[in-house]
């Protein structure tokens, strides 16, 4: 099967969670807690049924690792990576800045991705080799070439209280060097973003696959790059992640290296 049909699958997949979505805004709805500040609400278990419902139902031999629920593992060279609902304590809150990823791998590669952002009704999808796009229009990334000009995008892990000086290193050396730089709580989003040319860089540390596959993938379809800290490829493990318009990359890693020294 061609990729244009997993991607068409990705987006049938967060359009079911982003109508999940939608129909609770606005509602009380049940909250809990995984950490100390980390939530997980109703929302996030029924986006996510949403989503496996579709992933299940076209391809039933494909493993699937979602955020909320251990699914079990077959060993499939195809491997769906879904966030039901990235941005939980922005979506608690009612501050309008969330959406649903799914991505898919083919032994480790990304091949196709889809991301929803219910409030803007703006659907992103991507497919290896075949480009990027934001309801059907073709995307591409910024072509700033220059740090001083450029808008950037970070976030911090949900323990960074635990050391705020070490969080903060990055931060402290990109916003002395950007334009300006950025926290909205969605990695998904931000790299969809990314793809459509409104950011020019994103970068954060200790993400998680759901948070990232689908949003690299449109990055790169739409003539970004995506790598670790240090310049390597950026695969499914998602410790570091590095994403540019690709002509400030190189700029930036010299930036994450002097201060990381």
């Amino acid at each position: 099967m061609d990729t244009s049909s997993f991607a068409n699958v990705a987006a049938e997949a967060v359009l079911a969670a982003g109508a999940v979505q939608a129909r609770y805004r606005g509602q009380e709805i049940e909250i809990r807690h995984k950490g100390e500040v980390d939530l997980v609400t109703e929302v996030d278990r029924a986006s996510e049924d949403a989503i496996l419902r579709v992933l299940r139902q076209r391809f039933p031999d494909h493993d699937i690792v979602t955020e909320e629920t251990a699914t079990e593992r077959r060993g499939s060279d195809y491997v769906w990576y879904v966030d039901p609902l990235d941005g939980t304590t922005n979506y608690a809150h009612g501050y309008p800045f969330y959406c649903a990823s799914v991505g898919l791998t083919r032994r480790g590669e990304r091949v196709a991705g889809a991301v929803y952002d219910p409030v803007k009704q703006e659907l992103f999808t991507a497919e290896r080799g075949a480009g990027a796009f934001c309801n059907g229009r073709r995307v591409h990334c910024t072509r700033t070439s220059e740090l001083l000009q450029s808008l950037l995008i970070t976030g911090f892990p949900y323990d960074f209280r635990d050391d705020v000086d070490r969080a903060l290193v990055l931060f402290r050396a990109l916003i002395a060097r950007a334009r300006a730089v950025r926290r909205d709580g969605a990695a998904a989003l931000d790299l969809a973003y990314m793809a459509a040319g409104r950011i020019d860089g994103f970068w954060e540390e200790r993400l998680k696959p759901w948070d990232v596959m689908a949003g690299a993938l449109m990055v790169e379809e739409a003539g970004g790059r995506a790598s670790r800290f240090d310049g390597s490829p950026l695969g499914v493990e998602t410790d570091e992640v590095l994403v540019t318009n690709g002509p400030l990359h190189e700029a930036v890693l010299e930036v994450i290296a002097a201060a990381r020294r």
